[in-house]
């Protein structure tokens, strides 16, 4: 595969295809409740190469990394905080193994649990954390950061502004969302979706888009809205396999590969030019969309 940026394939016309959930594969390799997820990367490497090496062999062009939860601030409830830096070089590693050639390497950076509004963080230990964050990935072999699961866009745009200003790497960024009584899209913080793509964009994104908190269908609209707001920037979204039903204490994602794979072609009309799987998504789930998805690019 050419090593041309994400955003230039996208340019091109091709449509492009993420991977899908880690968390829930993970768990049903053992990991436990209360675990380290990240901590996997450095002491059962080979369970996180498999389940990169899965997405990328489902027809995922880009995976993510065992590393959402990298940062120093969420590591330091595990005692891992001294680690950061050498797990989440690790985690890139482990994706840039599975991925070879064949696909980009999107390195995963969540929320820190921080809250800039509530002062328990100051701006510039929250630029240090994610600066320390995406130095690590770039070094681990990660073609971007995918800075993931925002709602507020203070957070956002420090995290963009770190990964840019110490990195080579192409920063996608994306924001949750979730339907309010008043039939508005709105993240926790109450950012919309132009908003936040507005923010993103002028912070440095190269990407942006959505993730979780929505099934597929769903995230058609949040998409139009992206779009009005910024026509010419990409746009990635994750999908969850549907909204989580209990049953017998445990969530199930409803909605099989063929439901997702059936909202592809929707999804991309409305702008998005990536798309690919977040909670209760699997490797059949990709499999199908791709088949979708690969077959509307030029």
């Amino acid at each position: 595969m050419s090593r041309q940026r994400i955003s230039e394939a996208v340019k091109s016309g091709r449509v492009l295809v993420s991977d899908g959930a880690w968390g829930t594969f993970l768990q049903k390799k053992g990991l436990k409740a209360g675990e380290c997820p990240e901590l996997w990367c450095v002491e059962r490497p080979n369970d996180v190469y498999d389940v990169a090496k899965n997405y990328v062999d489902a027809g995922a062009d880009m995976i993510e990394s065992d590393s959402f939860g990298g940062s120093r601030f969420k590591l330091e409830h595990y005692g891992l905080a001294a680690r950061t830096a050498e797990i989440n070089e690790a985690a890139a590693r482990m994706s840039k193994k599975a991925a070879g050639e064949q696909a980009w390497v999107i390195a995963s950076i969540g929320p820190t649990g921080k809250l800039l509004v509530m002062e328990d963080v100051t701006e510039q230990e929250l630029y240090d954390a994610f600066k320390e964050q995406a130095v690590a990935l770039e070094k681990g072999g990660a073609d971007a950061v995918c800075i993931e699961t925002m709602s507020a866009i203070d957070e956002a745009v420090l995290a963009i502004k770190a990964a840019k200003e110490n990195t080579k790497l192409e920063i996608i960024c994306t924001f949750s969302f979730e339907l309010t009584q008043s039939g508005e899209y709105r993240t926790m913080m109450g950012v919309s979706p132009a908003a936040a793509a507005t923010a993103c964009v002028a912070a440095g994104a190269d990407i942006i888009g959505t993730n979780c908190g929505n099934g597929i269908e769903r995230m058609i609209e949040i998409v139009k809205e992206m779009r009005a707001a910024c026509p010419a920037t990409p746009i990635l979204v994750h999908a969850n396999a549907g909204l989580p039903k209990n049953v017998n204490g445990a969530d199930v994602f409803p909605e099989t590969p063929e439901d997702m794979a059936g909202q592809v072609a929707a999804l991309v009309q409305a702008g998005a030019n990536i798309v690919g799987g977040c909670c209760g998504t699997t490797p059949a789930h990709i499999r199908a969309m791709a088949k979708v998805a690969h077959a509307l690019g030029k």
